[in-house]
């Protein structure tokens, strides 16, 4: 049976035209993103940047580079990425919860939300150009040796370096918008996917490399196999599970029509917030912190480099800020995608209602309480996942994307594009059956 279905939907994909064409869409798309982080900003030597990072593999800048598929130890034109876009949709959806206007123009339907992605980008630009300025400054700072990062610093340098990864990391924003309408799977996603996969060679080499070096045992490799695998295994889990409502409407049609087919489940996922708390966690947490490193190049003040070692990974105080914005955002963005009022007004509207629960406030309530509970399982799932590297890192030494963060980027982006090529697949054969009808129909 399973041979069958395979065969079936090679059979499928092999005709599916349309999908065919998304699918070489992204790849191409993709293809250009890893092109475009080698290519180097003006006025820097690449070997002062190289050494500089060799010590960071672990740290702030680590995990930052990681996400940026290397983009950021080069110095690319798009070392930015896609941050400061998160970082900017952060800040609206913040705004969105405490502001009346923007909150009426988020709900306020397609328009609206148009409107606010328009200003999530205006502000991304903002952002873009205060980082890309503060990066400018820290490369004029930084030495190697004795050699400079920057072969002519001053002004120019600055505002070309400015113009150019503020352009990148623009560009790369506009290309996670065409991968979503022309390609298959969410933009932004897979860009982060594209840059944690390009890491994964130099990772499994640096594991290896411990281990010949006797630095992990060979129990220990298994351990980290045994744990990578059981990390999947949960994560697949719990994307997957959900709390699913009873939901009862009144009956339409004769009476002849079964109970089952007025009656419906409201589905309420574990992690309604998907892989959104750890990456506006990370975002939030080593922006600030990276740029103070940059500004700093390991001479500072006393106060900032105390700040440093306290957000390097393993420390209890980043550990202990990193679970906070977890589940701070875990909460924050399930209240923001899932409204127990809302969703309570639309099935008194529709006439239906959940047994032993009144129509209107007390199934806000009951909604409420199912997703509080839900929530903090979600939470809590989340925060002991991204906090894994860190206690390996500690005790085991391995590079930082073996770690949790990353594997549930990964699962969850490739569950979600698998599901929505499946959903395309299903969709042809329904075209092709349908198209098989018609033409029988008219036949006859």
């Amino acid at each position: 049976m399973v041979s069958n279905q395979f065969g079936m939907s090679m059979d499928t994909f092999s005709k599916a035209e349309s999908l065919k064409k998304r699918l070489w869409f992204t790849l191409i798309a993709l293809i250009i993103y890893r092109i475009g982080s080698f290519i180097p900003i003006p006025g820097v030597d690449a070997s002062v940047l190289t050494s500089m990072f060799s010590g960071q593999n672990s740290g702030i800048l680590g995990m930052f580079d990681m996400f940026t598929g290397g983009a950021l130890s080069r110095m690319a034109i798009l070392a930015l990425n896609i941050m400061p876009y998160i970082s900017a949709s952060i800040i609206m959806q913040l705004l969105s919860a405490v502001s009346p206007e923007l909150k009426a123009l988020r709900d306020s339907g397609t328009v609206g939300a148009q409107k606010i992605n328009q200003y999530t980008r205006y502000l991304t630009v903002i952002i873009c150009v205060v980082q890309a300025y503060g990066i400018a400054a820290g490369l004029e700072n930084m030495t190697s040796g004795g050699a400079a990062a920057v072969i002519n610093p001053g002004f120019f340098f600055r505002f070309s370096t400015v113009v150019t990864l503020t352009g990148g990391a623009m560009f790369v924003v506009w290309l996670g918008d065409q991968i979503t309408q022309r390609g298959v799977g969410q933009g932004t996603s897979l860009i982060i996917f594209a840059g944690i996969i390009a890491n994964l060679p130099s990772a499994l080499t640096k594991t290896a490399d411990l281990g010949a070096v006797g630095q992990i045992s060979p129990v220990g490799i298994v351990m980290l196999l045994a744990i990578a695998i059981g990390a999947i295994a949960a994560i697949a889990f719990f994307e997957q599970a959900e709390r699913r409502v009873l939901v009862h409407y009144p009956k339409r049609g004769g009476a002849g029509m079964g109970a089952q087919q007025n009656s419906s489940y409201l589905p309420l996922k574990i992690n309604t917030s998907d892989v959104i708390p750890p990456i506006f966690a990370s975002s939030i947490l080593l922006m600030p912190a990276t740029i103070a490193q940059f500004a700093s190049s390991g001479a500072g003040p006393e106060w900032l480099q105390v700040m440093l070692r306290h957000l390097q990974h393993g420390a209890p105080t980043y550990m202990i800020v990193y679970a906070l914005l977890i589940v701070f955002f875990a909460f924050f963005y399930t209240a923001v995608v899932f409204n127990p009022e809302d969703t309570a007004e639309n099935l008194k509207k529709s006439g239906g209602y959940i047994p032993g629960i009144r129509p209107g406030v007390q199934t806000a309530q009951h909604m409420d309480f199912i997703l509080t509970r839900l929530t903090v399982l979600g939470a809590f799932y989340l925060v002991v996942l991204c906090l894994l590297p860190d206690f390996l890192i500690v005790k085991m030494s391995v590079p930082f994307y073996l770690g949790g963060t990353t594997l549930l980027i990964v699962c969850n982006v490739i569950m979600k594009t698998m599901a929505q090529i499946q959903s395309e697949l299903i969709a042809y054969q329904y075209e092709s059956v349908l198209k098989k009808v018609n033409k029988n129909k008219r036949f006859r």
